[in-house]
């Protein structure tokens, strides 16, 4: 099975509202059989420059289900709350 990833690379500028965008996120990807890899801190650069310090990754069954979680009503209702609390960018992977 090829799975879809979604992965977040995140400075946070408020941390409040970082922690109420973060608790929001699984209701969206629930019904679009997402789970979340894992969250961390960047611990170390080992080659280039990244300027973002945080990361998560949340895996999909497909790109279908990935596009459509994105996409929902359930999302996008919390992006302007993603877009005050942090600088993120997402990008999307099949593997």
């Amino acid at each position: 099975m090829a799975y879809a990833y979604v992965v977040g690379q995140i400075t946070i500028k408020d941390a409040g509202k970082w922690a109420e965008y973060r608790d929001k996120v699984p209701a969206t990807i629930a019904p679009w059989a997402g789970e979340l890899v894992f969250r961390g801190k960047r611990a170390a650069t080992l080659a280039g420059f990244s300027p973002h310090t945080d990361i998560v990754v949340i895996r999909f069954p497909d790109m279908e289900a990935l596009n459509g979680w994105h996409a929902s009503a359930a999302y996008q209702a919390i992006i302007p709350l993603r877009q005050d609390a942090a600088d993120v960018v997402l990008v999307s992977y099949e593997a």
